[in-house]
């Protein structure tokens, strides 16, 4: 068995896709699948503010796609959102501080029906956690994890209607954060009874770090699917590397 290292890339079935929201818009995304097999679960992810250089390709959500599929035989459903740009291009339309983003999102949610993806969570970093909150708690989600919540864009009438839907909700909150620490955080979501306060000691708001991106997804996957064994995050197989300065795998 390998220990993963931080660009490590595991095989899986990686398809470019596109999704076109309800206002007539083309967003660049990528649906990652395990290499055969249906997948136990989906992830759609919803990504950190373009405007301070979040997109699909911010570390936890590819480090997720690069691994995940195989390691815990699950899906994950990456886009940029609207005007937003990475090396896969660059979604149509502008950035709306998160209320048009409610449009991308349910493009993401109509492509994964369509393709008949099961057992659907939703991840929202930072900005996306205000998407998430605003427009996710609706079917077919099963619940949300929030990573870095911030609140700048959502509300407390958001926060309301996640208690009166009884969806689960699992706030990942770095004890060092910027803008919402754990303490700030279980005040703010005690309104949400099912919202279950997780402290992330040492963590920043980006979450740098190895160390850091494995407890963000152990932490997720242990409730999302309680029934699997914690990943050792190794791996008895093929194993490739991404090169940031060529921007391939090696």
């Amino acid at each position: 068995m390998t220990e993963l290292a931080p660009n490590s890339v595991l095989p899986a079935i990686r398809e470019p896709i596109t999704l076109v929201t309800s206002d007539g818009l083309k967003l660049v995304g990528e649906l990652a699948l395990p290499e055969s097999g249906q997948p136990s679960a989906t992830f759609i992810l919803l990504h950190p503010n373009p405007t301070g250089g979040g997109m699909m390709d911010s570390h936890l959500y590819r480090k997720a796609a690069w691994r995940l599929p195989s390691l815990a035989n699950v899906a994950i459903l990456r886009f940029n959102t609207r005007g937003t740009t990475s090396a896969a291009g660059t979604s149509e339309g502008q950035y709306d501080e998160g209320k048009a983003e409610g449009m991308d999102l349910a493009a993401a949610l109509a492509f994964a029906v369509e393709r008949g993806l099961p057992n659907i969570w939703l991840v929202g970093w930072s900005f996306g956690t205000n998407v998430v909150l605003t427009h996710g708690n609706v079917d077919p989600v099963l619940g949300a994890f929030l990573l870095s919540p911030t609140m700048l864009w959502s509300s407390d009438s958001d926060l309301q209607s996640w208690a009166q839907s009884g969806r689960p909700l699992t706030a990942l909150v770095p004890e060092l954060d910027d803008y919402l620490k754990p303490d700030e955080a279980r005040e703010l979501f005690s309104v949400v009874p099912q919202c279950e306060v997780l402290p992330i000691a040492d963590c920043k708001h980006l979450w740098v770090g190895e160390k850091f991106v494995r407890i963000a997804w152990n932490e997720i996957l242990k409730r999302a699917l309680p029934e699997r064994e914690p990943l050792t995050w190794t791996w008895d197989g093929p194993i490739n590397k991404w090169d940031d300065l060529a921007g391939r795998l090696v």
